[in-house]
């Protein structure tokens, strides 16, 4: 009666504008690429972040 589970992966999320790795987070295995719009520390602005795997 085990359920298998998927293990998390670690994931980065990188900024669009200058490529910084700002947040990182563990993530399930599959779907689609998150983009989400953070905060960037080095433009003190909100920009788009890109999921990258390692």
């Amino acid at each position: 009666m085990a359920k298998s589970k998927k293990k998390k992966e670690t994931t980065f999320l990188v900024c669009q504008e200058t490529g910084d790795i700002n947040y990182v987070m563990l993530r399930k295995p599959g779907g689609e690429k998150l983009q989400l719009k953070k905060y960037s520390p080095r433009l003190r602005r909100v920009t788009l972040h890109i999921e990258k795997r390692k």
